[in-house]
Formats: C-alpha cells, structure tokens, sequence
C-alpha cells in the first residue's frame, strides 16, 4: 500500500531534497531547481530520481568542502571536549545512506556494552520492497518474464543505497541474486536466479 495513509516514508537524497526548501551552494540550487522543473515539481517519488538527488549533495559538498578550506576557522583548537565519564549516548545523523540512529551504552571503561543501530535501509525498508514488487510487475505478464528481469530488479533496490554493491562484493549485474513467481493463488510458477 503506498500513500500517505501507509505511513511508509524514506529516507537518503531525495527524502531530504523533497523536505529542503533549496540547497545553501549556487551549483547544487541550480541542479535542485532543474530536477524539479524537469520531475515535475515537489515532492519527486520516483526511485531512480535518488541518483540525481545524491548527484545534487555531492555537487554541494564539494562547494561546502572549498569554502572550508579556505576558512581559517577550520583549524581551530577551540573544539568541544570528550565528556569526562560517558555511560550512555544516542545520535541521529544524516549521511549519504539516509538516517542513522546510533544508540550506545558503555562501561566503566568507556567499551561498548550495548549498541543499538537503526540504518537507512532498515528505514526504507517497505519501499524498497514496493520498488521492487513494481518493478518486477511491469516485466511479468500472464506468467511470461522479460528479459532483463533480474536487473530491473537490481536496480530498484540499488537505488536506495550505493553501499549494496560493496556490502555484496559485487558491482551491478553481477550480484546472485533469485527471484520466484508466484500465480494469483500463491503458487510457485518459476525460479529465476543468476
């Protein structure tokens, strides 16, 4: 079920581009104002539309990135220190994957005894699952597979998170991967796999 009303969110790029009024460098605005004029406007749901959107925040990081070079602020000594006995700490940040939620507990030794982590593809987990059902039902009919089915697939998923194929040591199109059909009545027909 899609909608607002399924409560399936996503994040990474484009949840962010999606939630940002525009982007803080002139290359990456100019870039986000025309992957909405050519999209469609906001919000942009389509899946691939994550590779223009991660092309967008690196064009902005390299802008951010000189602008902090040449600030002499950037080596600076006045840093915020390690608290002095840390127990316990959660953090959410954003990184190239989507949200991350880190949740620690340490010992007296400052070691980790519990940690808790909530990834971007745990997040955007029933998307990715709804991308790849779509994509697998625009190349199935009455039973018949198109060829190129495994990749489509592939590419669904990858979309969503480029450490997939180091995460699998294997670059697109060569990832093992196996899909099974399924009739209406939940029986298997077929077993595509490489």
């Amino acid at each position: 079920m899609a909608g607002p009303e399924s409560g399936i969110y996503r994040v990474g790029p484009l949840g962010r581009l999606n939630a940002a009024d525009g982007m803080a460098t002139p290359l990456a605005q100019d870039e986000y104002e025309l992957m909405y004029k050519t999209l469609g406007g906001k919000p942009v749901h389509a899946t691939l539309a994550f590779h223009w959107a991660r092309l967008i925040e690196l064009m902005y990081a390299t802008e951010r990135t000189l602008e902090l070079v040449t600030d002499e602020d950037i080596t600076s000594r006045d840093i915020k220190n390690k608290p002095g006995k840390p127990d316990e700490g959660v953090g959410i940040v954003e990184a190239c994957r989507g949200t991350l939620i880190h949740h620690y507990e340490l010992d007296e030794q400052a070691l980790a005894k519990k940690v808790n982590l909530i990834v971007a593809t745990t997040h955007n987990a029933p998307s990715i699952c709804m991308s790849i059902k779509n994509a697998a039902k625009g190349l199935i009919h009455n039973g018949q597979v198109t060829d190129g089915l495994l990749n489509m697939v592939e590419m669904a998923f990858r979309a969503y998170d480029p450490c997939f194929a180091c995460a699998t040591h294997f670059a697109i199109g060569n990832m093992p991967l196996e899909v099974k059909i399924f009739d209406s009545e939940k029986r298997l027909m077929r077993t595509i796999k490489r």
